[in-house]
């Protein structure tokens, strides 16, 4: 429709625009153009060369004539064009006669002027005057100017050759006689033909199942391999076909060509090629050798590479020197930019052992090279499930080494799961644990030391309590099998499983009410244990002076029953077994509620002694140089010094940071107040803050800075500097997965290491980023991660230990950009905790400035407006009181209109 509208517009305005120019460039042709058009007829018949014919534009044939009409002439002679005349019919017979008296009548104005000499001599009553939709001429009609092109453009000739062609397509043509030039034969090799007879085969189907309707319904394409079900195909055992001789064509070239498409590929074939390579023949090579450039070639180059050879030998040239020197981590040009990572050194696992059960703690044995120790505790799917089958399966911790990773060097039994062990730091042979039914209980190794150390491998003069259940059938390769020394008593234990378990530093010892005093011993003599059963118990390894009077007696009955029992059990620990009482005991009673705390996890300060006890730290050391090559003491033998000979250590740190169950950080004393009555009970806790909202697993001092601590549990981790009770200084932002275990690195004062649940590891670099981790180790482990450990093994060898709660343990290689410190950065990253710390001050500041103004304007907002609230109390009962009177009214006109309103009622009113 836009097109027509746009061809009428062009047509009507086009006629109008040719005339003015014709007019502006020709006015001195007016006058001669009238008086050749008003007179001089016989002029006209005589000069036809004089016509309007002349002025034709080049690109048509003569007998025609381009032209424009306009909307008014089309109307007039019946030629509209697309509606009169179109495309498929564009042919339109004008009378002449028709034509001579518009011209006479609209003059110069008509669309016929320029054509009217022709049309004057043109012989014939009716003129073509023909459609051109296709500006063919420029022009959207032209006029036929002679009776021969109308008659060629109305009637066309006919093509002469049509019958000619219709003879040539209606003859079959001839076969030509057959010329064998050998193909057949080939074709006969290569056909098909049926050599056995066709096999029957006969589908039947149950009588019941006949008309049943088909039920189809829809299939996931992810259960199938690669989207489509594959009927592979499979040795029939009932027959077998003999193969015969089968030939099989193929081409092959040396050329390779690789190419790509975006398809799918959803079916698979099996394709083999097979080709020779293309080698010289024996008089090529011998041609090729006989080249005297060849000759000097090889003369020139065959020393210089006979020589880079020899250098390689010597010395490999590919060797980065730069990297190997360590300069870059010292610099600081490199830290954190390398991208080495955590690589896997070894893994250890027993299934065994190991079997339905995770690890919960982990160890590095203190002086042994490679020897670690794991404590594996049941999955609580397999407690609950075990529950009614009454399966017994053993309890033991399992001793690792490199030197041979496939099977446990040692075993330790256990009475229950231990969830916490350590190694006595004075004492290496000394271990500690706590159970899950809340016992804590002590073992002795120091007879399996040389089995550890690998002198004496497979030897048969270690005892061990093999009795006490059957680990293996073969006695040759049996795992040593140490049994507990003692256990603490029933009565006096935890309520709940022992989560965590500590050693006391050899610097100072407690007493009863919790006081520090010094330790004349300068061993490890004290045990700290945590439970959710919401205590802290402190216990002591020594003998009570009560019994000491007897103990000599008590070490001769005791050697006597030990050569007597079967088992082979050091007396360490004689005796506390079964009868091992706590010290004493710290509850944790909530600050502003009733209640308790439920520790999970604790970290202590560890004392190093000063001048407050009369000596000094040059004179410890040397103390403790001396004590190393000396033999320690027997536990068995260590009394329990009387608390008034105790000199008490005053700038001993008391405090404690625990992790609870709900997510809570609590800070408390341990030492022991009296109450009004004259009782010592414990004191509540100074601070609590509920950052992580769940289990906490982590609690852990930097070994650089005492009293920065990382704590770790629900989805996120917080650093805490003891001192600053206003929250911690660093809280990362929440995470996906749960963070499970934390660790600081035993090199680096700015890198630690956070487990997370979907069994990967972020190593953190407070030096490079402290929003993100410096790298993320992804599927270190396809379960959730429970423990991680740090080990120095050299000064260039550092690992990290991995477990999971499948009972897998990885070692994994620290790269030397984790483990080597930049310059100053333990300056740098005490300069970055007092920066958070000031912070932290800053934004309390400002946060209580706030709460201040806004109590502030609440106040204010309270004075200026006293009485609106009375105000508006009394506009609302007058509002009541309308609207109830309204529905009793409307209730009373009701039940009047119904015949249920009481007519005594109404009468008694009246």
């Amino acid at each position: 429709m836009q097109h027509h509208m746009l061809l009428n517009l062009f047509v009507n305005f086009l006629p109008l625009v040719s005339e003015a120019i014709l007019r502006a460039k020709m006015p001195p042709k007016r006058p001669k153009s009238a008086i050749s058009s008003a007179g001089s007829k016989g002029r006209a018949k005589g000069k036809k060369s004089q016509s309007p014919t002349l002025v034709e534009k080049p690109g048509h044939p003569e007998d025609i004539f381009p032209m424009v009409l306009t909307s008014a002439t089309q109307e007039l002679f019946g030629c509209l064009a697309d509606e009169d005349v179109t495309g498929e019919s564009p042919y339109k017979l004008l009378k002449k006669d028709d034509i001579i008296q518009d011209i006479k009548t609209r003059a110069a104005v008509s669309d016929f002027s320029p054509v009217k000499q022709i049309v004057l001599d043109y012989p014939e009553d009716e003129l073509l005057l023909v459609y051109d939709r296709d500006f063919t001429y420029e022009q959207c009609f032209y006029l036929v100017l002679t009776p021969e092109a109308k008659d060629r453009i109305l009637n066309p000739p006919e093509p002469e050759t049509s019958q000619v062609l219709e003879n040539v397509v209606n003859k079959t043509p001839e076969p030509k006689e057959w010329i064998s030039l050998g193909s057949e034969l080939e074709i006969d090799e290569e056909s098909i033909k049926e050599t056995r007879e066709k096999l029957w085969y006969k589908f039947s189907r149950v009588r019941r199942k006949f008309g049943v309707p088909v039920c189809f319904s829809d299939r996931n394409t992810a259960d199938a391999k690669d989207g489509y079900l594959e009927c592979a195909s499979y040795q029939d055992s009932r027959f077998s076909i003999k193969q015969m001789q089968r030939d099989c064509g193929m081409q092959a070239v040396p050329r390779l060509q690789s190419s790509s498409a975006q398809t799918q590929w959803k079916f698979q074939r099996n394709i083999f090629t097979q080709y020779v390579p293309r080698e010289l023949s024996d008089e090529e090579k011998e041609n090729i050798l006989q080249f005297e450039s060849l000759n000097n070639f090889c003369n020139s180059v065959t020393p210089r590479v006979l020589q880079a050879l020899q250098q390689e030998e010597i010395m490999n040239g590919f060797f980065d020197d730069w990297k190997a020197l360590g300069a870059a981590a010292e610099d600081g040009d490199w830290s954190g930019k390398v991208s080495e990572g955590l690589m896997l050194y070894q893994a250890f696992t027993d299934q065994k052992y190991t079997k339905d059960k995770k690890i919960s703690s982990i160890n590095w044995h203190p002086t042994i090279y490679g020897v670690l120790a794991v404590a594996l505790t049941e999955q609580k799917e397999e407690r609950t499930k075990d529950s009614t089958t009454f399966v017994v399966t053993p309890s033991v911790i399992l001793f690792y080494s490199f030197s041979d990773p496939s099977i446990p060097q040692l075993l330790l039994e256990c009475p229950d799961d231990i969830f916490a062990f350590e190694f006595c730091p004075s004492d290496p042979n000394i271990i500690v644990g706590g159970c899950i039914n809340g016992q804590v209980v002590l073992w002795d190794i120091s007879a399996h030391v040389t089995h550890l150390l690998g002198t004496q491998p497979g030897s048969k003069k270690v005892s061990v309590s093999t009795d006490t259940f059957d680990l293996d059938d073969n006695q040759e390769n049996k795992t040593p099998v140490v049994r507990y020394c003692a256990v603490s008593a029933l009565e006096s234990r935890h309520k709940a499983p022992i989560t965590d378990v500590q050693w006391l530093p050899p610097t100072f010892e407690v007493t009863r009410s919790g006081l520090p005093v010094e330790n004349k011993y300068n061993i490890s003599v004290q045990v700290v244990t945590c439970s959710p059963d919401c205590t802290i118990m402190f216990w002591d390894l020594r003998m009570q002076r009560l019994l000491s009077h007897s103990a000599t007696d008590r070490k001769q009955s005791v050697d006597q029953k030990t050569q007597m029992t079967p088992y082979s059990v050091p007396d360490t620990f004689k005796h506390l077994d079964r009868t091992w009482k706590p010290l004493f005991r710290v509850s944790l009673p909530k600050i502003d509620t009733s209640g308790e705390y439920a520790p999970l996890k604790f970290s202590l300060e560890h004392y190093t002694c000063n001048g407050n006890t009369g000596r000094t730290t040059e004179e410890d050391n040397e103390n403790d140089d001396g004590d190393s090559s000396k033999v320690i003491p027997d536990y068995s033998q260590l009394r329990v010094p009387s608390a008034k000979t105790a000199t008490i250590l005053e700038d001993v740190n008391t405090k404690l940071y625990i992790g609870t169950e709900d997510g809570e950080i609590v800070h408390t004393d341990w030492k022991l107040e009296k109450d009004d009555s004259g009782r010592l009970q414990s004191a509540k806790p100074l601070h609590c803050f509920n950052i992580h909202h769940w289990l906490v697993n982590t609690v852990q001092r930097s070994p650089f800075y005492k009293d920065i601590i990382l704590t770790t549990g629900g989805w996120n981790f917080a650093i805490w500097k003891e001192g600053v009770m206003d929250g911690p200084i660093v809280l990362s932002p929440s995470s996906e997965q749960v963070c499970t275990s934390g660790c600081w690195s035993l090199s680096r004062p700015a890198v630690f290491f956070i487990g997370k649940d979907d069994g990967s590891i972020e190593v953190w670099n407070l030096m490079e980023k402290t929003s993100e981790p410096a790298q993320v180790h992804a599927h270190i482990t396809n379960a959730k991660i429970t423990c991680i450990k740090p080990w120095t093994a050299s000064s260039k060898q550092h690992f990290l230990t991995v477990t999971d709660d499948i009972g897998m343990v990885r070692v994994l290689e620290i790269p030397k950009v984790l483990y080597v410190p930049t310059r100053n950065e333990s300056l740098s990253v005490k300069k970055y905790f007092e920066l958070e710390e000031e912070r932290l001050n800053d934004f309390l500041k400002r946060e209580e400035l706030w709460a201040q103004q806004k109590r502030e304007a609440e106040e204010l907002k309270r004075k200026t407006e006293p009485d609106k609230p009375a105000k508006s109390l009394e506009v609302n009962e007058e509002v009541n009181m309308k609207e109830y009177k309204d529905y009793m009214t409307l209730e009373e006109s009701i039940l009047k209109g119904i015949g249920l309103w009481p007519a005594a009622a109404d009468k008694q009113n009246t």
